[in-house]
């Protein structure tokens, strides 16, 4: 039986429970800027949106057309989501002859080959950003950089971790003892990621043109489209993101420093294949270097641990000298059935389950673990659904609904702790909800997105067109207050002059520029 080693006497002190209760949340939301025919843009960044380099959120990420807003930190998902919703409407009130794609599987891009990389500019800063972007498309194709994701980023209360240390009787420094929890945390939700794979995936279905060679085996809805009948998330399958060539790569998650240590060696590492494409065309970099890794970005976990900094410095370095600050999660598909993508149930059950890997025994991964958490992962994303579903775990085959109903029922303990403190039962109603997804399939966001385009008989396509012509009346019809629009417009104002200020400021080469950035690697 797999089941975590859960330790809830933690939970039994509502004064401790109080603790968590204050834990901090952001987003991260990637979507395409399209034309209001569903055409991927190939217009400019939108100055109205003010600067990418400079904008703390709103700024793109692979190319000008995929936008990514950035939530601050909020210990509350409400003032979250609405800031997120802001940011949406904001969008909308200055960039009205565009709509925002609603899925993560990309739209037409049959001549992505000519999308913009994303610009940032001639400063030192700006210039590295794109030609790391230069480098993912040469090394994985532009298209995989064209899937949208939706990220969250969570970090316990600072004071949580005295109170927890003091309990563990641990004897490290707090920063280390953090470091060290959220790692245990991180090995945890790797072992049970293939569930939010199934419970959240929400791209079962593709456009043709993102299979432009015919090699995905997947099953024909009319000419144009291209879906698995069973899958969750072929974002997260060797369709999309899984099929990234790092299978190479042995990075590990057992100790910070074993993890800082193989992401630096990643980076120093030379790849021959990288080596082919070649350093440099014409005095521009086609790649910042031709090694395993061009930066700690480039891998593509599940998740990430993350430090609590604001300078330029490599991520390595300020996990090695901060320790992890917070931690990113990466597998959420934008749920294109609701308007940001996500919703206040989905977080609720996100935190409850992120408390329960870390109140459970985290043992070191194994290679042979490993091995099956890819595989578990792997078969979710591509046949999650598939009736009497059975995955590899501790070597032998178990049942994906058994297995998923006896990790809620420990998700749901740590739930109903969490609502003690509360008036209400977000918390448990949320992993309820769940529940019913695991007994019923056709409940899950994939099912349900399926079920929709082939009762509509129309091509994914036309289908996430009509719920994205949707998505921006809803956002259309809001309004920002005053206060509001002043605030994303002045912060696009000073993140145009703050750009411009780093370009004056770029005094060395970028040769010299980008030494110093791997001398801190």
């Amino acid at each position: 039986m797999f089941l975590l080693n859960f330790d809830g006497n933690w939970l039994r002190n509502r004064d401790q429970v109080r603790l968590l209760n204050k834990g901090l949340r952001g987003i991260e939301k990637e979507s395409l800027r399209i034309d209001p025919k569903g055409g991927l843009s190939m217009k400019p960044h939108p100055l109205e949106l003010g600067s990418a380099l400079s904008n703390p959120y709103i700024t793109t990420d692979y190319s000008e057309a995929l936008l990514e807003f950035v939530t601050p930190p909020y210990n509350s998902n409400s003032d979250m989501l609405q800031f997120l919703c802001d940011m949406h409407t904001f969008f909308y009130s200055v960039c009205d002859d565009e709509l925002l794609w609603s899925q993560s599987m990309p739209c037409e891009i049959s001549y992505a080959s000519n999308l913009p990389i994303a610009n940032y500019g001639i400063s030192n800063k700006g210039l590295m950003k794109s030609f790391y972007r230069n480098g993912l498309g040469y090394r994985y194709g532009k298209e995989m950089q064209l899937i949208s994701g939706l990220h969250f980023n969570y970090s316990l209360p600072l004071d949580f971790w005295p109170a927890y240390k003091e309990y563990k009787r641990s004897s490290l420094s707090l920063r280390d003892f953090a470091s060290q929890e959220y790692m245990s945390l991180i090995r945890n939700f790797y072992r049970i990621s293939w569930l939010f794979i199934y419970l959240f995936g929400a791209s079962p279905i593709m456009c043709r043109s993102y299979d432009q060679k015919g090699s995905s085996g997947l099953k024909e809805h009319g000419s144009n489209s291209l879906y698995g009948e069973f899958s969750t998330s072929l974002r997260m399958s060797d369709i999309g993101y899984s099929n990234n060539g790092q299978t190479e790569l042995d990075i590990s998650f057992n100790s910070l420093d074993q993890y800082i240590e193989d992401l630096s060696t990643a980076i120093r590492t030379p790849n021959p294949v990288y080596k082919k494409i070649g350093l440099k065309d014409q005095k521009q970099y086609k790649q910042l270097n031709t090694n395993n890794l061009q930066i700690e970005n480039e891998y593509y976990s599940f998740v990430r641990p993350k430090a609590i900094s604001f300078n330029d410095e490599p991520l390595i370095a300020n996990l090695r000298n901060e320790g992890v600050g917070f931690i990113e999660l990466r597998t959420s598909d934008i749920n294109m059935m609701d308007p940001l993508g996500i919703n206040n149930a989905q977080l609720h059950f996100t935190e409850a389950a992120l408390i329960y890997c870390l109140l459970s025994d985290s043992p070191h991964v194994s290679p042979n673990e490993q091995k099956e958490i890819d595989n578990r992962n792997l078969v979710v994303s591509k046949e999650g659904r598939s009736p009497d579903l059975e995955l590899l775990i501790n070597g032998k085959l178990d049942s994906l609904k058994r297995v998923g109903i006896l990790i809620l029922e420990n998700i749901l303990e740590v739930a109903k702790h969490l609502d003690s403190n509360r008036k209400n039962n977000d918390y448990s109603e949320s992993v309820e909800s769940q529940m019913k997804s695991i007994h019923w399939p056709e409940e899950t966001p994939s099912a349900k997105i399926l079920s929709e385009i082939q009762k509509e008989r129309i091509s994914f396509s036309e289908f996430s067109l009509h719920i994205s012509k949707r998505h921006s009346s809803y956002f259309k019809s809001l309004s920002l207050s005053e206060e509001k629009s002043k605030f994303f417009k002045k912060e696009a104002e000073n993140s145009i002059e703050n750009s411009k200020e780093l370009e004056r400021e770029s005094s060395c080469s970028f040769d010299n520029y980008l030494k110093n950035y791997y001398r801190n690697i």
